[in-house]
């Protein structure tokens, strides 16, 4: 025979109860007639508590008690037959009648004392006690009505009143001996004193009801069916990827009930633990899914880590002083008082030294903490042993939970990784000697961000979400898109990584979903918006939305965002960007980036700053990771350029080139702007200063590649004019090297700390002779690779290749 607790959302609706019914009938029919618990109707109690402080303050209730009985004779009008309605109606409306006498006295006193406030709320089990029990009569069989205050002695501190566990487990059997043969319907949450008086039995009053009766049954399982699928690896409702665990040992599930896991109340495992009576959390809404088991004994799991809880909010009191150093007594002066004046402390940590003491508190008791502290230690705060105790508020406590966690190396370090990756502050750290949680005080602003990142480090066999925020929506940042979208159950499968588009922004319009875009219509969606475009806005909302293993990608090629680099950094958002005005700009700069990255423990990638989509500053920093030396770099860093001098052979001339390079996309609008090795700067700079050299812009050297008049030219008309005005310059270039067996090819270089760029003309055994359509290249001698250099060869213009090496960087971050 089991306990079957039904919460309020399962007791809520004409839907729910019927479901309800049904979950009881297969129960019957497969273990017999259960005992039966139940909570009040949802949100019944909270209208219950509105309508005694109106009362209390004067207030008109009478709308209110309207509800509460709509509410209750709407069910019945649903579920019974209308021969059985009228005398559930008269015992309903009997309670209520009581209910309001009641608020009639409250109101008339002035007074609203807790023994009637937990007269009060008793009428929200019983009314739905009552109700079911006669709705269960009509399609299951004889059931039986049972007030728990009849059979549950409790002292008279009321609200939270303590159990006479052997007083009650006698009463408790009488009367299901009593009524053995019947469905027995219990109120839950509530019980009486010697003198008869209501009492109730705190939060999550129900669930200990059902372990008490349970218990005192000596029951096969005590379930708990509430609408959730057992208790979760995390809060479903900030984590969206928790999942219900399958079982728990009592000690984990206490753990993570005292540590805000609302699903189950922590005092109802004490009953069951010490009979050791399986307790089953289900979800009445999936009766089929079997739930989590919580035991004495539960089997070893896959995971080091079987669930993080949290508390959303605590105060911190802080209290310092020399008078503290080896001072026998004093911590138990300090929390004996607070225990004398029912404060419950939520956490402790002290330092070694013994200097301090830092203990967390509900924010409720915080201020009349420290009060206590100041009166208790008056001596010692006028002598200055002391300081003034400090009252720190709007923090959350985050703790990790699990039996597998003892004397496995490392929980802390992934912890604290997932933390500080994140730019999440640690206030204070607990630890028990068992080992099995370490709990955290952190920021309430950052609970939601670091529950998601210690639960992606935690469960690895999840998928870790990357949340994007994308600026510039051209050719790169379409594609780039694209290929996400055509790439994500590949990032999945084999990656273990799932991106989420949050925020796009192009120079007119702005879009944001925390739960992701769809980059299926992602261009439908932003030209819908409503948001102006302001990069100021974007970086705030990308901020306020504090999301885990954020990433800002800049898919522009303007200064604008390069303005909010070193902020964006300090905010520990990883920034991926293809536009290389940023770090081609001063040295000071440049390395501002670098250590804001550094300092805050996130990424800068910038891949295709230099070759689009090769390997090229990733292969240069692991040379000098594992310590070898660059000699002299050579590169043709252009695709633009290297598809002109590619295809500037035979009879073409150097205007029709550069006039089909333009027309194929190859080059900017004015074709000067690649053909000036402005680009090109830029790009042997920032290898430069990746190989450890403090140049600046004016440092490197740039070899012309026209004649001054054709950069002069006051048009791009003009300017293909003076191409051919100068063709004779062009083919002489030509002709020269082609007579001595030679190529024209436009070279940076990187030696002795000295940065050039000029236009060469090499043979065949130089190994850029080859090179054909836009295709970079890149040669690095170094001390390993003397005598062959090392040579990254491939295309290096193009929105797909540079978009590739985007979405490359952003998979790095990932990883």
């Amino acid at each position: 025979m089991n306990v079957l607790k039904f919460g309020g959302t399962s007791v809520g609706s004409v839907e729910s109860i019927r479901t309800l019914i049904s979950i009881l009938q297969r129960e019957k029919a497969e273990n017999g007639s259960p005992v039966v618990v139940l909570s009040a109707m949802g949100g019944v109690t909270n209208l219950l508590v509105s309508m005694a402080d109106k009362a209390a303050t004067g207030q008109d209730f009478s709308q209110d008690l309207r509800d509460l009985e709509n509410r209750h004779f709407d069910v019945v009008k649903a579920l019974l037959e209308v021969p059985r309605q009228n005398p559930v109606f008269t015992k309903l409306k009997l309670f209520f009648n009581e209910i309001e006498d009641l608020l009639q006295g409250v109101s008339s006193l002035n007074e609203l004392t807790a023994r009637t406030r937990d007269r009060i709320l008793s009428y929200g089990e019983r009314c739905s006690t009552l109700m079911l029990s006669r709705i269960a009569e009509q399609y299951i069989g004889d059931s039986v009505f049972a007030d728990a205050s009849q059979f549950i002695k409790t002292d008279s501190n009321f609200g939270n009143a303590k159990v006479q566990t052997e007083v009650t487990d006698l009463l408790v059997r009488g009367f299901y001996e009593e009524n053995r043969d019947k469905l027995i319907f219990v109120t839950g949450f509530i019980g009486s004193n010697d003198a008869g008086s209501i009492t109730t039995l705190g939060r999550g009053g129900s669930d200990y009801t059902a372990a008490i009766v349970g218990a005192a049954l000596n029951v096969s399982a005590i379930e708990i069916w509430t609408d959730v699928n057992g208790m979760m690896t995390a809060d479903p409702r900030i984590v969206k990827k928790a999942f219900p665990l399958t079982e728990l040992s009592y000690t984990e599930a206490m753990e993570l009930s005292y540590f805000g896991a609302k699903v189950i109340y922590p005092p109802t495992m004490i009953p069951a633990f010490l009979k050791k009576i399986p307790i089953v959390i289900r979800n009445t809404f999936e009766p089929d899914f079997k739930g989590t088991v919580i035991s004495h004994e539960a089997k070893s799991s896959e995971h080091s880590v079987k669930g993080i809880s949290s508390i959303n909010d605590i105060s911190v009191i802080n209290l310092t002083g020399s008078g503290m150093v080896g001072k026998a007594g004093f911590s138990g002066r300090l929390f004996s008082l607070l225990a004398r004046e029912q404060i419950n402390v939520v956490l402790i940590t002290q330092s070694s030294s013994e200097h301090s003491i830092t203990f967390a508190v509900n924010p409720a008791d915080a201020f009349k903490s420290k009060q206590l502290i100041e009166h208790e230690f008056e001596l010692e705060l006028e002598a200055k042993k002391i300081e003034n105790p400090v009252i720190e508020e709007g923090l959350s406590v985050l703790a990790i939970v699990g039996e597998n966690m003892k004397e496995t190396p490392g929980i802390a370090g992934t912890l604290f990784h997932a933390l500080g990756r994140n730019g999440v502050n640690v206030r204070a750290i607990a630890q028990g000697s068992s080992e099995y949680n370490i709990s955290v005080i952190i920021s309430r602003h950052d609970l939601a961000k670091a529950l998601n990142a210690v639960h992606d480090a935690f469960y690895t066999d999840l998928k870790k979400t990357l949340n994007i925020f994308c600026v510039g929506t051209g050719n790169i940042g379409k594609t780039l898109f694209r290929q996400l979208e055509e790439h994500r159950e590949f990032l999945k499968q084999q990656n273990g990584i799932l991106i989420n588009v949050i925020g796009i922004s192009n120079s007119k319009k702005m879009v944001f979903n925390p739960e992701g875009l769809s980059l299926q219509n992602w261009e439908e969606t932003l030209n819908a918006s409503e948001e102006i475009a302001s990069l100021e806005k974007f970086v705030l909302k990308m901020k306020e939305l504090n999301l885990p293993n954020a990433v800002f990608v800049d898919n522009t090629a303007s200064p604008a965002p390069i303005a909010k680099y070193a902020e964006i950094l300090s905010s520990t958002i990883s920034v991926v960007t293809c536009n290389k005005i940023g770090n081609s700009s001063s040295y000071a700069q440049y390395k501002a980036f670098k250590d804001a990255a550094h300092k805050h423990g996130v990424d800068f990638f910038y891949e295709t700053n230099v070759g689009a989509g090769l390997p090229i500053i990733r292969t240069l920093k692991d040379l000098m990771m594992s310590g070898d030396r660059v000699v002299r770099i050579e590169a043709i860093l252009s695709g633009t350029i290297s598809f002109i001098f590619n295809n500037f052979k035979g009879d073409v001339t150097f205007h029709d080139v550069v006039k089909t390079a333009q027309e194929k996309g190859y080059t900017e609008p004015d074709p000067r702007d690649d053909l000036s090795g402005t680009d090109f700067m830029r790009k042997i700079l920032i290898l430069a200063r990746d190989a450890g050299h403090e140049l600046e812009p004016e440092d490197v050297k740039i070899g012309a590649i026209l004649p001054k008049a054709c950069m002069e030219a006051t048009s791009v008309e003009d300017f293909y004019e003076q191409l051919k005005a100068n063709n004779y310059f062009f083919e002489k270039l030509k002709n020269d090297a082609e007579s001595s067996g030679k190529v024209l090819r436009y070279i940076g270089k990187l030696e002795n700390g000295q940065a050039t760029i000029s236009l060469e003309m090499v043979d065949e055994n130089h190994p850029f002779y080859m090179l054909s359509g836009s295709d970079n290249i890149i040669s690095f001698t170094t001390d390993r690779y003397k005598e062959r250099p090392l040579v990254v060869k491939g295309p290096g213009a193009g929105a797909e290749v540079t978009a590739a090496g985007v979405f490359a960087d952003i998979v790095n971050v990932g990883a």
